[in-house]
């Protein structure tokens, strides 16, 4: 959410955004509401400074032992403006608060503009060749993957994995999690999967993108689209102190998207589904660190891919396709050698204090003064469309093999990570160290 300050003095750069992020709001309602709102306080001080007055005058009326019924008069016809004033305030707040839901985040002036503004590539890494070993059927034909058995239990675009599939979106989902951890210095939480409104609110799913949650009937609560709002709300209107920043954290979650508008339907397969698996990062940082914390995160997530022994590409959205929330946006794509396309693995962007205003997170800052954070979260990765380039790089058309960084994280565990050897209790530190090749020994 904006500042109010910053909307009324901006109105062309509001008018710009609303028009470009297609968002259906009148502003001139919205700046009328505002201006009304404004007036209605400042008659509002006046009738209640000059109702204060009157019943100083009653007083000095009665000590004098005057006749206070003119004035009594006057007091309740004061009364009751003021009465009727506060309903209509109240009624305008309601209605301006309504309306500034509906205002997006204001673009970075980094971000590419303009009517036909596009994408800029950032980074690319690989050779990008092509092959004929196609995701969806392999994994069918070697039982990693049952489509039509996903679509019976569930209804379409639910992916069932089975065997080595399974096993594949494991494994990925515990290297993605204890590299975060291990290497980057994340703190690991595991969330909730069902949310409240509020929750959603703070970090911008809704409203405007209430046709695409999965509700929950009966209950104020949803079905998360990503780790993201569960994270980045367990702060929500409390102050921070600025020893605590930055704060970074990691979280496994299925993810819940019912894309309810036409965009997707006709896909089949992994490309598009209605319930996935992911790994987030958010971040908490003070509002001067946070675009070197933006570029931090983009990297930690092309590592993955970069571990994996992917293809990929690091674009910067234009400011017609960044997200309600954003201000800035990097995608990072996989390369699927099968396919012959990039597929968006992961979003890192930076949200500036939207979030924060909207959640009310905020922290002490060195003049003792309260000030809201910056929020940023990233996909470090989904996984889908990774197992999609994965099966494809590492796929013969026959059976595909996992990537060497997995295959050695299963036989040794996190510690090919980091190399520590850890002491604890036999048997779950020693599988933690050394993976599932401890089981297979037993």
């Amino acid at each position: 959410m904006l500042s109010r300050e910053f909307i009324l003095n901006n109105r062309d750069i509001i008018d710009r955004i609303v028009k470009i992020k297609n968002i259906d709001i009148n502003t001139d309602e919205l700046y009328e509401t505002i201006e009304r709102r404004k007036d209605l306080i400042t008659n509002l001080d006046k009738l209640r400074h000059e109702r204060n007055a009157v019943s100083n005058s009653i007083a000095e009326i009665k000590r004098a032992g005057g006749d206070i019924t003119p004035v009594l008069d006057k007091s309740r016809i004061i009364a009751s403006r003021v009465k009727e004033s506060e309903k209509t305030l109240k009624e305008l707040e309601e209605k301006e608060s309504e309306l500034l839901k509906w205002i997006p985040n204001i673009p970075h002036p980094s971000v590419p503009s303009g009517k036909d503004a596009v994408f800029e590539i950032i980074r690319e890494r690989g050779t990008f060749q092509n092959s004929r070993c196609k995701a969806d059927a392999l994994m069918d034909s070697v039982d990693s993957y049952d489509l039509k058995r996903g679509t019976k239990i569930s209804g379409s675009h639910f992916p069932l994995f089975r065997n080595r599939g399974a096993y594949l979106e494991r494994v990925l989902i515990n290297f993605m999690l204890d590299l975060h951890i291990r290497k980057h210095g994340y703190e690991e939480v595991f969330t909730p999967f069902a949310v409240s409104e509020e929750t959603l609110f703070t970090t911008g799913q809704l409203p405007k993108l209430k046709e695409d949650m999965y509700s929950i009937a009966g209950e104020d609560l949803y079905l998360i689209p990503t780790a993201e709002p569960p994270v980045t709300a367990m702060y929500n209107d409390e102050i921070l102190t600025e020893d605590q920043l930055p704060m970074k954290f990691t979280a496994y979650s299925a993810c819940f998207r019912r894309e309810a508008g036409s965009y997707g339907k006709e896909t089949k397969g992994l490309k598009r589904v209605h319930q996935f698996n992911k790994v987030e990062m958010v971040r908490y940082t003070k509002p001067e660190n946070s675009y070197d914390a933006l570029e931090e995160m983009v990297i930690e997530a092309e590592e993955v891919l970069q571990l994996l022994g992917l293809d990929y590409r690091t674009i910067l959205l234009p400011d017609n396709d960044l997200s309600f929330a954003s201000s800035k946006t990097y995608d990072i794509e996989v390369w699927a050698p099968g396919t012959g396309e990039f597929l968006e693995v992961s979003s890192v962007s930076n949200f500036e204090d939207f979030q924060s205003r909207r959640g009310k997170i905020r922290y002490k800052n060195s003049r003792n003064e309260n000030q809201l954070i910056h929020t940023l979260n990233g996909s470090g990765l989904a996984t889908p469309r990774t197992v999609i380039a994965i099966i494809e790089q590492y796929g013969d058309g026959q059976d595909f093999e996992f990537p060497p960084v997995l295959q050695d994280y299963i036989n040794k565990g996190p510690s090919i990570i980091d190399n520590i050897k850890r002491k604890g209790i036999i048997g779950l530190q020693d599988y933690i160290n050394k993976g599932p090749s401890i089981i297979e020994n037993l």
